[in-house]
């Protein structure tokens, strides 16, 4: 087939050694050459692509989630769950997935909310006698709800490829995300029901301490996501408000933002999104190639012929998704599959903000599959363990998500009832 021919081939040139953006101009330019003879007006086929205001909201989401890392609020979000479930069956790593939970709702980044809670987390679950391998597990699984739970920069580009509703998608992530952490939380409580804290540990005044502290910045996520459910602002002015009480909520409340955090979070960000939009202009040559070369046609063509019918294509996809996310990252990854497949997937009657969950279910399946994979790698790097022992742990977590997105495949109404209840319709 077409389309894994030129996929692969942008495989071979990465695994060469070409940065993505290069790859994805250098592969579409030389096939056209070599099939039409000539090139189209790059300048006019950029532009057009750049040229989107939701793209805006990228930017803004990644300095946002710079500014509450920075401001150092995870140490109160795990401080307040630790308080919180403390005496619970498993209480201590309960806590670490609600902590994971809540900042997957601030990051907006898995490997951000893996480093920033497991940094404090790991520590305090082999303390109070969670088994290492417990205790990397859950790190591990509960960062992946990082790019699940809004805000999520894969879902903003998601929804700008596919001219979807960004607020349909983050309303959409919402249901899946927790239950997906209900499962997580239910796998420690059965398996780790010892690790708990004594009483008296931590002293009742510093958790009512942390309770308080935290509670500015739970107002984050709802002051986000609650803003667009009622339709108060967009997406991309969301991202800009939420920056704003970031800012607000870290340097004026908790007074832990300096202005040299400020001014690298600001950097970090601008670097991500420039990296980003470069990918973003060699996709739209690259989505040009596919259209010149017929291949969404011919997806249509072999689905039709195989008779896969709706649930069939999803399940060959949730599989070649997740196969793509052990060698891709998440951006290039819509980047490179949508334009070919969105016709498939209006000719199904597959609604994209659905298909936009169940992708997203299958990137984090794969920042978690051995034997590298990036929230493993972190988990590594933060406690010096060997990556064996850190794959070992995660086989439990990767079956949860599989049986999360079989469920939601099952029932779509997982992902769309809260979308439906706003008004978005579908």
């Amino acid at each position: 087939m077409t389309f894994l021919l030129l996929l692969a081939a942008l495989i071979a040139l990465l695994y060469l050694g070409l940065p993505m953006f290069a790859a994805l101009f250098l592969l579409p330019l030389a096939m056209l050459l070599w099939v039409e003879g000539g090139l189209p007006a790059l300048g006019e086929l950029v532009v057009g692509q750049l040229d989107g205001y939701l793209l805006v909201a990228i930017p803004l989401f990644m300095l946002m989630a710079h500014v509450m890392v920075r401001g150092r609020v995870v140490d109160d979000l795990y401080g307040a769950a630790f308080a919180l479930l403390r005496r619970v069956r498993g209480g201590v790593g309960i806590a670490t997935v609600a902590a994971c939970t809540v900042f997957a709702a601030i990051s907006g980044s898995s490997v951000a909310t893996a480093l920033t809670v497991g940094k404090i987390a790991i520590p305090q679950m082999l303390r109070y006698g969670m088994s290492r391998r417990g205790a990397f597990g859950v790190v591990a699984g509960g960062g992946t709800l990082g790019i699940l739970i809004p805000p999520s920069a894969p879902m903003v580009l998601y929804a700008y490829v596919t001219e979807s509703s960004v607020g349909a998608l983050f309303l959409a992530g919402v249901v899946p995300g927790l239950m997906m952490a209900a499962m997580f939380a239910a796998w420690v409580f059965l398996t780790e029901g010892h690790a708990k804290a004594p009483p008296g540990d931590p002293p009742p005044a510093r958790a009512s301490a942390a309770l308080r502290r935290a509670g500015w910045s739970l107002t984050l996520p709802f002051f986000v996501l609650g803003g667009i459910y009622f339709g108060v602002f967009t997406a991309t002015e969301a991202a800009g408000t939420g920056t704003l009480w970031a800012l607000i909520v870290a340097a004026l409340i908790y007074r832990a933002l300096s202005w040299r955090d400020l001014l690298e979070g600001v950097q970090e960000a601008t670097r991500t999104s420039a990296m980003l939009l470069m990918i973003i202009a060699g996709a739209a040559i690259y989505g040009y190639m596919l259209t010149k070369l017929r291949v969404p046609q011919e997806l249509v063509a072999l689905v039709a012929d195989l008779g896969l019918g709706r649930t069939g294509f999803l399940v060959a996809m949730m599989v070649l998704l997740f196969l793509l996310g052990l060698v891709l990252e998440s951006f290039s990854i819509i980047l490179l599959t949508m334009p070919a497949i969105l016709p498939v997937m209006a000719g199904l009657g597959i609604d994209k903000v659905w298909y936009g969950v169940l992708l997203t279910l299958s990137l984090e399946m794969a920042l978690i599959s051995p034997p590298v994979a990036m929230n493993l790698v972190v988990i590594k790097a933060i406690t010096g363990a060997p990556l064996a022992e850190v794959n070992r742990s995660i086989l439990p977590y990767m079956l949860m998500l599989a049986l999360g997105t079989a469920l939601l495949i099952a029932f779509p109404g997982i992902a769309l009832w809260l979308p439906r209840q706003a008004g978005y319709g579908g």
